[in-house]
């Protein structure tokens, strides 16, 4: 007899916990607040209706099912099972989060806070919920496959990303490294910058975009289910050492791109978790390019 579906519950901490856990009592945040112009009024609102959506999805679950919750903080310790249905509740940037931890199990996006979040991925209400989640546990349930990006290291650590990937120093310092397609007979272009970015369609909304519009880039953009990543290199610094001609460009299924770090000490992270990282060290190379797996978005 199989299993019934698992439903996890993904959330985050709200800005109000966070001051709560800051400065002990409602009272206390408050008046620090109300100290720097500011009141807890709008903070503890976004916290109630946070708290009201995931109380109403909750209740919506099917009764057969099993169900667990999962905080942000702890997504890289929790373990997905093959029959989990996730729903996200929250913003959506919590997709990204959940995204690069799954593989290929159907991700129900619930916004808790219609108007303020763009809702690009968190698209539907908690009023939905039942209904989504019949629909993403039967065969013929339709989703979108999102594109997501990887990063494997010469060691074998590998690294996922709905949006993009970073690649660069863990502080302020250059990155020094080597660049050029995977595969190519030479080792690539020496280069000295603050990092690469390498990202898919659904981060072509975000970091990956305010790049492209500062470049004036020729690219174009690819859509968040096409087979096609876009990449560029932030601000690359021009030596008799170090060179500028490879600072952008494109992969399609199959291509790569590889990195040999020739610093100390370069960090990978995707999606803005840099808490779950890779880190690699002088000598070290690591492949970029389209990963095996998508998000299944239920639509």
């Amino acid at each position: 007899m199989s299993l019934a579906p698992r439903a996890v519950l993904v959330h985050r901490t709200t800005e109000y916990e966070e001051l709560l856990a800051r400065h002990g009592t409602h009272g206390q945040a408050a008046f620090v607040l109300a100290g720097r112009g500011r009141s807890i009024d709008e903070v503890a609102e976004r916290h109630r209706r946070a708290e009201r959506a995931l109380t109403e999805v909750a209740a919506a679950l099917p009764l057969r099912w099993r169900r667990t919750r999962v905080e942000r903080a702890d997504l890289d310790r929790f373990l997905f099972g093959p029959e989990d249905v996730v729903v996200v509740v929250g913003q959506d940037g919590l997709v990204a989060n959940a995204a690069k931890y799954l593989s290929g199990q159907p991700v129900v996006g619930i916004d808790t806070d219609p108007g303020r979040n763009p809702g690009v991925l968190v698209r539907h209400r908690a009023r939905d919920t039942a209904a989504l989640c019949r629909a993403a546990a039967s065969p013929g349930g339709r989703v979108d496959a999102l594109t997501m990006t990887e990063a494997v290291a010469d060691d074998t650590q590998r690294l996922l990303a709905l949006n993009e990937i970073y690649l660069g120093p863990p502080g302020h310092q250059t990155a020094r490294y080597r660049i050029g397609p995977d595969g190519a007979p030479s080792a690539g272009e020496p280069q000295a910058s603050s990092g690469v970015l390498v990202g898919t369609g659904t981060g072509s909304t975000g970091w990956l975009r305010s790049l492209w519009l500062e470049r004036g880039s020729a690219l174009r953009l690819p859509a968040p289910s096409d087979p096609r990543l876009v990449w560029f290199v932030r601000e690359a610094w021009p030596s008799p050492a170090t060179g500028t001609s490879m600072v952008a460009g494109e992969l399609a299924g199959g291509e790569g791109l590889r990195l040999t770090v020739e610093s100390d000490r370069m960090v990978v992270f995707g999606d803005g978790m840099e808490s779950d990282a890779l880190e690699l060290t002088w000598g070290q190379s690591v492949r970029l390019g389209i990963a095996g797996t998508t998000l299944n978005l239920v639509a």
